[in-house]
């Protein structure tokens, strides 16, 4: 082991602790946030197969699910990768290493709260912003502190000059405070009044779904894609163009057409989707060219995650957003289930791919284990892609379709509703599917995890155990 190595490898062994409780909770709130969206989706099957319940019922258990997924998973799984690549970044050591741990537990604590409080009615009652003032509270009190860790770990780097990576993930270490405080204060602790309201939520809704997760996500991508690749990320200047550009008109997005609100907002959000193409294009450029030159073989690895989820976010997941800026298109979709499909396409098809591909690449490191079962990584790499085409394709094309008919007043409701019925149990099986893959990566997560706590039990036993050496007594 060269002296590099050597270096990587404390680097990697002082994330270990820090990030075994951000990386399983986040995944088991995503098996728990999966398991709700199927019920949730269930109940459009059945109705009354949880009519008897109300913690059941959709209006109660979709909210839910979505919380639990962005602010359960997405998120503190993102934080976890963000501090390893800024410690691998920095070629130094992770700084303050027990502010991650309390900040993971404080996280856990304030979704848990968020959920049960979703589920017994108590929901603030603003999209993706559902969990009340105690459970807020503590999620960005935990995102303070985990920031505080990275940028301290930014800080004290040996490598002065800075990748791409550091400037999308440092943005959004400042993005998700400014927007969750802010979104919290006018809405939830001294809330305005008026159509201001649904202005606001539908800020922080583009700002969160769509800056943030862009941020993360690219950043991680950023670092993943030239570290497995084998080879420095192509056209620096591109990437520092496609990031400014990104943060420029990214945040004007959002806002509904037709939506009841001054003219000039709508106006001003597609114009922002139309000047996206911008970045979209520098992000294409940079991408193709880095992995065009690619010394490793995409087998279902992480860097096969990696160029999916890039795949997706420049090919899908962008466009089927910007379109919905145009007047008319946005006019026919806007409320209908083309925008949770693109939703869910952002969210699974673009971030989960990217960071699982991410978690995939640091565990062997910090565990100082090979994966538990490695086929699995595979496995679940084919029931994601195959999960969120299920899951996005029906629910866009149901969305088109229901939108069409409720330009018609000659449609009657219920033949719209029943239209779209056959959309959602297509979709239901993606759910399902996405629930396999993510089983396989808590297999392996948690089974790495056993391994290490017990080959650390077993090392303090024989420390423990260990025969005193006899010293020799000078006459």
């Amino acid at each position: 082991m060269n002296q590099n190595e050597k270096n990587y490898s404390a680097i990697d062994a002082s994330c270990r602790v820090p990030l075994l409780p951000l990386l399983g909770g986040a995944v088991l709130w995503l098996l728990v946030g999966l398991v709700l969206a199927i019920v949730a989706s269930l109940t459009f099957h059945k109705p009354e197969m949880f009519g008897h319940c109300p913690c059941l019922t959709y209006g109660r258990i979709q909210p839910a699910a979505n919380d639990v997924i962005l602010y359960g998973f997405a998120i503190p799984a993102a934080l976890g990768v963000m501090l390893w690549v800024f410690a691998r970044l920095s070629e130094a050591e992770l700084a303050l290493p027990l502010v991650p741990i309390v900040a993971a537990n404080i996280w856990h604590l304030g979704v848990f709260i968020g959920l049960v409080a979703i589920l017994i009615g108590d929901s603030t009652g603003f999209a993706w912003l559902e969990f009340p003032r105690a459970g807020s509270i503590l999620i960005f009190a935990a995102f303070l502190l985990i920031a505080t860790s990275a940028v301290a770990t930014f800080g004290a780097r040996r490598e002065q000059a800075l990748q791409p990576a550091h400037w999308f993930l440092l943005a959004a270490l400042f993005w998700f405070p400014w927007i969750y405080s802010t979104a919290n204060l006018f809405l939830v602790a001294w809330p305005v009044r008026g159509v201001t309201q649904a202005v606001i939520d539908w800020w922080f809704t583009n700002n969160l779904l769509f800056v943030w997760l862009g941020l993360a996500g690219l950043g991680v991508a950023f670092y993943l894609l030239p570290k497995i690749a084998g080879r420095p990320l192509q056209n620096h200047n591109f990437a520092l163009f496609a990031f400014w550009t990104f943060i420029l008109f990214a945040p004007w997005c959002g806002m509904p057409q037709g939506a009841p609100i001054p003219a000039w907002l709508p106006a001003a959000s597609t114009v922002a989707s139309l000047l996206m193409v911008v970045p979209l294009i520098a992000i294409a450029v940079v991408f193709v060219k880095t992995i065009c030159g690619a010394q490793v073989e995409c087998k279902g690895g992480p860097f096969c995650y990696t160029k999916f989820g890039m795949t997706v976010f420049i090919i899908l997941s962008v466009p089927m957003y910007l379109i919905l800026g145009c007047p008319h298109f946005g006019g026919i979709a806007g409320m209908t289930w083309y925008v949770p499909a693109q939703t869910l396409l952002q969210i699974f098809g673009f971030f989960a791919i990217i960071i699982c591909g991410g978690i995939y690449e640091l565990l062997p490191g910090i565990m100082n284990f090979e994966l538990s079962f490695p086929k699995f990584v595979r496995l679940q790499h084919w029931c994601f892609m195959i999960g969120v085409a299920f899951l996005v394709v029906p629910l866009a094309i149901g969305g088109i379709e229901q939108g069409l008919k409720l330009q018609n007043p000659n449609v009657p409701f219920t033949e719209i509703l029943q239209s779209t019925s056959v959309f959602l149990k297509v979709s239901t099986l993606g759910l399902v599917l996405l629930l396999l893959g993510s089983l396989m990566l808590a297999a392996n997560i948690f089974c790495m995890t056993i391994k290490w706590k017990l080959a650390l039990m077993k090392s303090l036993f024989t420390a423990v155990n260990a025969p005193l050496e006899a010293q020799e007594v000078k006459s």
